[in-house]
């Protein structure tokens, strides 16, 4: 993606975008989109800078722009940026990095 994004995610939070989901089964039956599940997997579109702990030192984060990601079900704050829609998550709330 060679879009400039104009937000930058603070400290331990992970700007994702949502993957597709698989419009068939593997039966080949339809699923129609108000029968969809939102996906649970993501691209790391921007990251911040890692987690400041309470003595004031910085942790850097483990994801990275650019990895592919598997998140908690109901994590993060949604956000429509530039006509494409985003996720805002704690990196706590990443439970895998696909490989």
């Amino acid at each position: 993606m060679a879009t400039k994004l104009k937000v930058r995610p603070l400290h331990d939070r992970l700007l994702v975008r949502r993957m597709k989901e698989e419009e068939m089964t593997s039966g080949g039956i339809y699923i129609p989109d108000t029968a969809k599940e939102k996906p649970q997997k993501g691209e790391v579109m921007a990251a911040g800078n890692g987690r400041v702990l309470e003595d004031g030192k910085v942790t850097p984060l483990e994801t990275k722009v650019g990895d592919q990601i598997l998140f908690s079900k109901y994590a993060g704050t949604e956000l429509k940026l530039d006509g494409d829609e985003y996720l805002m998550i704690r990196e706590d709330d990443v439970l895998g990095i696909f490989n």
